[in-house]
């Protein structure tokens, strides 16, 4: 199963490696080069193939955690100021999607969506500690039952072009639903109450609407 923002690039593809593999069959004399150029235009399709490949996840739905809202390995755990939405300290966790990772963005928790917002910058690879906040990226806050309100930040890195982001303000959402995608190496960044209990380490590989990154902490009262 494919990811819709990959349908037309994966058609393309398709159409220029059989034309390649097809004048190399007719044109190319020497065997090894058309061997060459037949398994490299193959290779290539079979990039683009895995790239784009959107694998189905049911999230088994939870207020009580915070779930990965994609795939790849943990980057960032520490206390931040984050200045865009809640102008305060947060916990954020960072998570660096390569190449060969599955790149669909999901939302990591159950709510109604109360901020949305694309910012155009620059493209600095992907784990820089200013790419949070000076990269091509969208802003995207859930109001969940128990958490309040969390934040999820797609970032571009240095070989992502394009953000698509599925989130509108107002709408309702479901934890483990597809929020959007982001083309070719990337990283996405959770700001989480201070009071979040979190369950992910360092270097730590998640799946996304899987993984769960943060648990809900009761309030002792007294």
């Amino acid at each position: 199963m494919f990811h819709r923002e990959g349908q037309k690039i994966i058609l393309i593809t398709f159409f220029l490696v059989s034309g390649a593999i097809l004048i190399a069959n007719f044109f190319v004399e020497l065997q090894w080069l058309r061997l060459a150029i037949q398994i490299t235009a193959l290779l290539i399709l079979i990039l683009i193939l895995q790239f784009f490949r959107n694998p189905k996840r049911i999230a088994v739905r939870n207020f009580d955690e915070i779930l990965a809202p994609v795939d790849g390995k943990v980057v960032v755990i520490e206390e931040v100021e984050e200045k865009e939405y809640f102008k305060g300290k947060r916990k954020q966790v960072s998570i660096f999607m390569s190449p060969v990772n599955v790149h669909v963005t999901r939302y990591a928790a159950s709510g109604t969506i109360k901020y949305s917002k694309y910012h155009p910058g620059k493209y600095l690879v992907a784990w820089h500690p200013k790419s949070s906040e000076e990269n091509e990226r969208t802003s995207v806050v859930i109001n969940t039952p128990k958490f309040g309100d969390i934040l999820y930040r797609q970032i571009a890195g240095a070989m992502a072009r394009r953000i698509v982001n599925y989130a509108e303000e107002g709408e309702s959402v479901q934890q483990g639903d597809d929020a959007g995608f982001i083309k070719f190496g990337s990283r996405v960044d959770l700001f989480l109450p201070l009071d979040c209990a979190i369950t992910v380490k360092l270097d730590q590989k998640v799946i996304g609407a899987k993984t769960c990154i943060a648990a809900f902490v009761e309030k002792d009262e007294r």
